[in-house]
């Protein structure tokens, strides 16, 4: 079954003949597929069959019967499950041990429809879908409606004995559905099943909405079954939503960029796998899972994975004994490997830098980084110092900037500025400009971290004495676990390079090697 790419971007999302694998069949109607992100199996909801089951490397087995019909599901950032359910009109809060919390159930003293969908924000704020199918025989408990309407609603932090809070005109939708954030938080899409197209809104600082407009409409074939209904965003941004034949893919400027086959009428969707590279998918009777190319935007639940058992990076020290990196908390940098840096022929050559770039091996042990990086869905963040033509903005207040300017070096668009060979950037690879020692100074360097969800940051580059070391040292001011794998740094000789990480390196990050970061990603 071939998918269809409509726009060349599709490609770097999804092979277009990935096979799409049945996991599991014989169910009555799937939903709500959410995967754990520290023991590694998938829930999902089997709503008209009131059971909510569990799907692992072993099979699936049952979890809870009945289940109060759950629909969407999700965790918040401690690995509490939230369920939507349809036979309570409640959206629950079940804790690992099992204790159940009901977070909200009415609006106005009147009975909610059947919260349906259901995705959860950093600062804990709970965001969910209120349409009426969980009143609907089949789908959920047949039932008079007290609403009358149909909303979407929040749960503020800490605030679940005030309520729900409305967030949209109680008229604008028909059967709110789907939901999901943008990787950075700033917009909420919203679709609608009967309208057949999707809302996008800003978020506000106190978390309402605003700016609401259509993103995409027409999300429907006479030809083909299929409505919106369950909708995820990617960490590049782009949106796909269930739609006729399978999944539908949005760009973040609202352009249709492909379409995913699916053999059944598809549900729900959630990324999984212990790198986040596997597409389950929730269809009718069956769950289906396939291979992607993209990771999914990071939510507060997949930080969680910290909470594995073992050595955290946090801990490592440089003994590297049990040593292990969360996938889903790091980040790798890339800073100043650029021509004139470390490149004979550049105008640093003269300094020594090239020859110990070459006896560190470090263009080859950084490129061995960056490839397993994004076969994990790890971000790679290329720093570069780009000079603009005449110099203008560089300040000449030290030695460094000075000469920068004098041996005309690094000027943005020419040879010199590019970076080395092996390691130019890829598609999905971030790119951060600077004029200062630090790849923090000026940049919006922290604006890609956060909106990653990233914590841990492996650092790599010339020189280690200078852009690293300032780069590790401002990054442990700011809370962030700093690793440094010397054999993929240098600078202009090695006593240059063993002061920096034989000392003030010490106090400020993990200083390890490439292969020892390798074993620690798995």
């Amino acid at each position: 079954m071939a998918h269809e790419a409509l726009r060349p971007e599709f490609r770097d999302l999804i092979d277009e003949n990935a096979p799409v694998r049945e996991i599991g069949s014989g169910f009555i109607f799937t939903e709500g597929p959410i995967w754990h992100p520290v023991e590694h199996y998938l829930l999902f909801s089997d709503m008209p069959g009131d059971v909510r089951r569990r799907w692992d490397q072993s099979g699936i087995s049952e979890v809870a019967r009945p289940s109060n019909k759950g629909n969407g599901m999700t965790y918040d950032a401690e690995l509490n499950l939230i369920v939507c359910e349809h036979a309570t009109s409640s959206l629950a809060r079940l804790k690992p041990g099992g204790a159940r919390e009901v977070l909200a159930s009415h609006f106005e003293g009147k009975e909610l429809n059947s919260p349906n969908d259901v995705c959860v924000r950093s600062d804990s704020s709970i965001y969910f879908s209120d349409p009426w199918y969980g009143r609907m025989p089949h789908y959920g408990v047949e039932r008079p409606r007290q609403l009358g309407w149909q909303g979407v609603f929040r749960v503020r932090p800490g605030a679940t004995n005030a309520g729900p809070q409305l967030l949209v005109d109680r008229y604008l939708f028909s059967q709110p559905n789907g939901l999901c954030f943008s990787p950075d938080e700033r917009l909420l899409y919203i679709n609608d099943t009967e309208q057949c197209n999707i809302r996008v809104f800003e978020l506000r600082d106190d978390g309402t909405l605003g700016n609401g407009r259509v993103f995409a409409s027409g999300i429907r074939d006479t030809l083909k079954p299929g409505v919106p209904d369950g909708m995820k965003c990617d960490a590049l941004g782009n949106v796909w939503v269930t739609a006729p034949g399978g999944l539908w893919i949005y760009n973040p400027s609202g352009q249709l960029v492909g379409k995913v086959a699916i053999p059944e009428l598809p549900a729900n969707l959630h990324w999984g796998g212990p790198d986040w590279r596997t597409l389950f998918i929730t269809a009718s009777t069956s769950i289906y899972a396939m291979d992607v190319k993209v990771g999914p935007r990071t939510e507060p639940f997949m930080r969680a994975d910290a909470r594995a058992p073992g050595k955290t990076a946090g801990s490592a020290g440089t003994s590297h004994d049990g040593f292990r990196l969360e996938a889903g908390r790091c980040a790798l940098i890339i800073q100043d490997m650029q021509n004139d840096v470390v490149m004979e022929g550049g105008a640093f050559a003269a300094s020594g830098s090239p020859q110990h770039c070459r006896e560190q091996n470090a263009i080859e042990n950084v490129r061995r980084l960056a490839e397993r990086c994004r076969a994990l869905g790890i971000p790679v963040i290329h720093v570069w110092f780009e000079v603009p033509e005449g110099g203008k903005g560089v300040t000449l207040n030290a030695p460094l900037f000075e000469n920068t300017l004098q041996v005309n070096a690094l000027i943005k668009g020419t040879w010199g500025a590019e970076p080395v060979p092996g390691l130019d950037a890829k598609p999905g690879d971030h790119v951060v400009s600077k004029m200062r020692m630090s790849a923090w100074e000026g940049t919006n360097l922290e604006t890609i971290l956060k909106a990653e969800g990233r914590d841990i940051v492996i650092e790599t580059g010339a020189w280690t004495n200078m852009s690293i070391e300032h780069t590790a040292r401002t990054g442990a001011d700011k809370g962030y676990i700093m690793i440094v794998p010397e054999d993929g740094c240098s600078t202009m000789n090695a006593d240059w390079h063993r002061a920096s990480v034989d000392y003030a390196m010490q106090n400020v990050a993990a200083v390890t090697t490439t292969d020892d970061v390798l074993r620690a990603l798995g």
